[in-house]
């Protein structure tokens, strides 16, 4: 099985500055998804690859082991830059440098790093063993339900539930949903000539990943991760 595991960090970040270059529990953030990429294709093969505009994070992914000639171009390092054309165009990269054709892309986020090289092999058993599924990502269970205390503002200034139309009195009776918590995602190879601009298809699988995981989106979640990495909350393999 060849896979390309993928590792896409764009120097810019206006929600966060400096987020893919930030220290988490005295290690660059980008380390931990670098860690896990490694021990991945130690043993299920492949190639790791990074994609960055930056190069303070090139050098900053070197010094864990990650080197890259490979320069992402600007039209996919703008804040309206799609994460799967990006993929695409790093893959399209590294199959003519490679001279091959990978049958995955697992791609990592950098900021969504509570993740086990366990809960990546559980994932790519799921996709293999389903041969019409086109891709799987990670979910969590969510902190609130769309069907039952999630609203949104209407025109009048008032607001409505989310998902209206059903009459739900507890949550235990709402419809199961899940968070995507950015984690991970495991790609068939055709699904980057199929043309599909986010990961969600009519093929899509799902694995619920059985621990904390959630994604870094506001400075108070770097202070709460580091907490939990610090206390051993969570052990990253």
């Amino acid at each position: 099985m060849n896979i390309l595991v993928t590792i896409c960090a764009r120097g810019g970040s206006k929600g966060v500055p400096g987020k893919n270059t930030s220290i988490l529990n005295g290690k660059h953030l980008i380390s931990y998804s670098i860690n896990v990429a490694f021990a991945f294709v130690s043993k299920h093969g492949g190639k790791v690859s990074l994609s960055t505009d930056s190069e303070e994070i090139k050098t900053i992914a070197s010094a864990y082991g990650l080197n890259t000639e490979y320069k992402r171009p600007d039209q996919y390092a703008t804040d309206a830059a799609g994460k799967i054309p990006t993929i695409r165009h790093l893959l399209k990269y590294e199959e003519q440098m490679e001279n091959t054709k990978f049958d995955y892309v697992l791609d990592l986020d950098v900021t969504s790093p509570l993740r086990t090289l366990e809960d990546l092999e559980k994932a790519l058993t799921m996709i293999a063993q389903n041969p019409d599924a086109i891709n799987i990502f990670s979910v969590s269970p969510p902190n609130r339900n769309p069907y039952f205390n999630m609203v949104e503002p209407t025109s009048d200034g008032f607001c409505k539930l989310v998902k209206d139309g059903l009459v739900i009195k507890s949550r235990q009776t709402a419809p199961i949903v899940y968070d995507m918590n950015a984690s991970f995602y495991f790609y068939r190879r055709h699904f980057f000539d199929e043309g599909w601009e986010t990961a969600l298809t009519p093929k899509s699988m799902y694995y619920v990943v059985p621990h904390l995981c959630f994604d870094l989106d506001h400075p108070n979640d770097f202070q709460i991760m580091e907490i939990i990495l610090k206390e051993r909350l969570f052990q990253l393999t």
